[in-house]
């Protein structure tokens, strides 16, 4: 009998497609606090968490649905959820918001040091520079969530295939 023909790579809906900017709207927030709100920021994290939570059931379903010999269903599920919920709370709302955050901080406190800029080209300023950086850090913050994570918590998973994070 022959072998059926492989499967297409499935896309992943909270990795590989528009929703993955979602987990990125706490920096935006961030890089805005000084133009908006603080309810405006503080949503900006209730999006970006349930991307997490999303993102992390998600994994947790699909570990669910995989049959393997080395380990039950009930621990697979639990390593996929939680492994995926704290390395997107850490690479994509904790670590990444605080960067934001304090580099706008940094930078609105210096320009208000060493320039006689109006307010509010000082707080767009800011801003500017808070969306900018944001690409920059993903990746390195990504790649020491990685390190971290494998460095800790998964040494403590079973010898189950640990999830893919990132």
């Amino acid at each position: 009998m022959p072998e059926p023909p492989p499967r297409a790579v499935e896309r992943d809906l909270y990795r590989d497609t528009w929703v993955r900017y979602l987990g990125y709207a706490n920096e935006v927030g961030e890089a805005f606090r000084s133009l908006v709100p603080a309810a405006v920021v503080w949503l900006s994290y209730g999006v970006a968490s349930s991307y997490v939570m999303a993102d992390a059931i998600d994994k947790g379903k699909k570990a669910g649905e995989v049959t393997s010999p080395e380990a039950g269903r009930s621990t697979r599920v639990t390593v996929a959820v939680v492994d995926t919920f704290v390395w997107q709370a850490l690479a994509s709302v904790a670590i990444p918001g605080f960067t934001v955050n304090r580099v706008c901080a940094a930078s609105l406190y210096v320009l208000g040091s060493t320039t006689r800029w109006p307010l509010a080209v000082r707080k767009w300023t800011t801003t500017a520079l808070g969306l900018l950086i944001i690409p920059v850090i993903m990746h390195p913050i990504d790649r020491s969530v990685d390190f971290l994570l494998d460095s800790s918590l998964r040494k403590l998973y079973p010898s189950v295939e640990k999830p893919s994070s990132s």
